[in-house]
């Protein structure tokens, strides 16, 4: 049997578990009712569940594999979420396009400076603002061997990301309920202040459909600032480089880093929404791709909880943690302020 063979074979144990993960979570939301008429959504039980079932070790070594590739099975449920978009939606597009250039302008430069008084290498500052202010984790695996960071740089960016990223997937919409947003503020100030693209796509739908929607639609346009702004990162490491003589240092194929980088699913998305703005689908066709993308996001939700390991996160120490909490915060500041500003209601 041959090596691929294998390596789909051992992904079919954990994304199982992703699956049982789901279902049980949809089973335990419909049973809990919270504060009288709002049910406990299955987004936050499948993480909570997953992050559970991890860290008193009842994850199996065989679903390992599957379970990190988490981001497979999400996706498919993004793409599938294509055939949701509508044009109310699409409307909001310009005015979020707004916030998003401010808030990661303002955010990009702040982190960076930040960090740097805090005490950081310049490598690790400039790995938390493109991972805080672009697209997490992808946005830090892109950067960091264009600049050649250390691996223990890139391993805190990574941990103080995902930890605060899992915070704000989880607590934002609780502080956006007391706030009392609308859907349409929630989705652009998710989009343009929580890191990766699972926990915002999560945030949204945990918020509701339309939040949800355009979360997922500003998310991935956000994500294709990484292709200039690695560029520029690149260009800029390379000059210093050679202005300090370091020779001898292994060449880095800039375009190869970016293209595996660049989120291609997003293609897959804007054509089931072309599909579905032509009208190839049914409103059947349309529920069943909608119920499917949001059971696939489910399952990816499932994924990032069971992928969380607790004790590894308190390894990374102090100063990356502050200084995560405190990026997250310049961000999402930046952004409400932003959304005030262009009148988004």
């Amino acid at each position: 049997m041959s090596t691929v063979n294998n390596k789909r074979e051992t992904v079919i144990p954990g994304w199982l578990l992703m699956f049982g993960v789901a279902i049980i979570s949809q089973a335990i939301s419909k049973a809990v009712v919270v504060r009288g008429s709002h049910p406990l959504e299955a987004i936050v039980v499948a993480i909570i569940l997953g992050i559970a079932l991890r860290n008193v070790n009842l994850v199996p070594k065989a679903c390992y594999r599957g379970v990190s590739k988490f981001e497979k099975v999400l996706i498919w449920g993004i793409v599938f979420l294509g055939a949701s978009l509508t044009l109310e939606v699409l409307k909001i597009e310009p005015y979020a396009l707004v916030v998003l250039a401010v808030t990661m302008l303002v955010g990009f430069w702040s982190i960076y400076f930040l960090t740097r008084k805090i005490g950081f290498g310049g490598k690790l500052g400039t790995l938390l603002a493109v991972g805080t202010t672009i697209c997490g984790g992808t946005a830090i695996a892109i950067t960091s061997p264009l600049i050649e960071a250390k691996e223990e740089e890139t391993g805190y960016a990574l941990g103080t990301i995902a930890i605060w990223g899992l915070v704000a997937l989880l607590v934002y919409p609780f502080i956006a309920h007391l706030l009392r947003f609308s859907q349409t503020v929630f989705g652009v100030w998710a989009s343009t202040s929580i890191h990766s693209t699972p926990q915002v796509v999560g945030a949204g739908y945990i918020y509701g459909d339309k939040a949800g929607q355009i979360a997922t639609m500003v998310k991935l346009t956000r994500n294709i600032f990484m292709i200039p702004l690695a560029f520029v990162i690149g260009v800029w490491h390379l000059r210093k480089r050679v202005s300090t003589n370091n020779r001898g240092q292994k060449k880095i194929n800039k375009w190869g880093v970016i293209a595996r980088g660049f989120p291609w699913f997003l293609f897959g998305y804007i054509v089931m929404a072309l599909l579905r703005g032509f009208g190839f689908f049914s409103s059947s066709g349309v529920h069943y791709f909608t119920t499917g993308g949001k059971f696939l996001i489910l399952m990816g939700m499932a994924g990032i909880g069971l992928n969380t390991d607790l004790k590894k996160m308190i390894k990374i120490g102090t100063k990356p943690f502050i200084a995560g909490f405190i990026a997250s915060v310049i961000v999402a500041v930046v952004s409400l302020v932003m959304i005030g500003v262009v009148g988004i209601r």
